[in-house]
């Protein structure tokens, strides 16, 4: 019986062209991820910078369930008044103690000169309240929540001056009657709300006291300018700091709203209007 020839494989010229191939797709995920990396926005990596601080910093949480039944939560305990009303704490704002409301008014306006001679942020308010309003685009994109880079200044200045005071602090959201529906934000309603929670962490984060601090969405029915035109619907987009003289005020100001008495002197950069939104 002969013998089979074997029959040679013919050699494959262009098997590099695999290798290549493999090389070519691993390149480009490599600058798809480096360009990704560089266009990340630095607001977002900014609270999540912050979250991820504040979590690994925060003390161990306690094991303790939650209490039900006849046993009160935490946030029915009444808290006591801000500022001590009692003779002897008038006697001394009488001899010359700076008063809170007016210190925070003042500090404000020396820290933000520029912004409020551009009528992009106002102070006013009364013996009971003063308020700190910004405009929307100081803080945020259009029909966005995330804080922008220059609202981290911003606030972080708000903070450093709220800080050294123990006055509730009721901050309140805004905007337009322009319609909104996204992916995450369903209604005006979760924006301005989101827009409020968001300046009370970035308060927290700079060390404001985060059981002073309560956050409010109004979406479009507070409105202060006319919606049929740009510069109305501008105006009703904002964000405004309501510092109270004590937590009794708050309450007032955020179930029923309160008719303030005469603004005292020193207070004002804006004319107030005759009551609380």
């Amino acid at each position: 019986m002969g013998r089979r020839r074997r029959h040679e494989e013919h050699e494959n010229h262009e098997r590099w062209l695999v290798s290549y191939a493999d090389f070519i797709t691993l390149l480009f995920a490599f600058f798809v991820v480096m360009y990704s990396i560089s266009s990340v926005n630095e607001g977002k990596y900014k609270v999540l910078s912050q979250a991820f601080i504040g979590v690994f910093n925060e003390p161990e949480h306690s094991s303790k369930p939650i209490p039900i039944g006849d046993e009160k939560p935490l946030t029915t305990k009444p808290t006591e008044q801000v500022v001590d009303d009692s003779e002897q704490t008038q006697a001394a704002i009488g001899a010359g103690k700076a008063d809170p409301l007016k210190a925070i008014a003042q500090s404000v306006q020396d820290a933000f000169g520029d912004l409020i001679k551009s009528n992009q942020l106002t102070v006013r308010g009364n013996e009971q309240w003063i308020e700190i309003e910004l405009n929307s685009s100081l803080l945020f994109t259009s029909g966005d929540a995330v804080p922008s880079n220059q609202a981290f200044d911003i606030v972080a200045k708000v903070g450093e001056i709220l800080g050294r005071f123990d006055n509730p602090v009721h901050v309140e959201g805004f905007t337009d009657d322009q319609p909104i529906r996204s992916s995450v934000y369903q209604s005006n309603w979760e924006l301005s709300s989101a827009r409020a929670s968001s300046i009370v962490r970035m308060l927290a984060m700079d060390g404001v006291s985060p059981g002073r601090m309560a956050a409010v969405g109004y979406a479009e029915f507070q409105p202060v300018a006319d919606n049929s035109n740009a510069e109305g619907r501008a105006r009703n987009r904002r964000v405004v700091l309501v510092i109270s003289r004590n937590l009794e005020v708050r309450r007032n100001l955020t179930s029923t709203g309160a008719t303030p008495p005469a603004t005292p002197t020193g207070t004002q950069t804006a004319p107030a209007s005759s009551a609380r939104p």
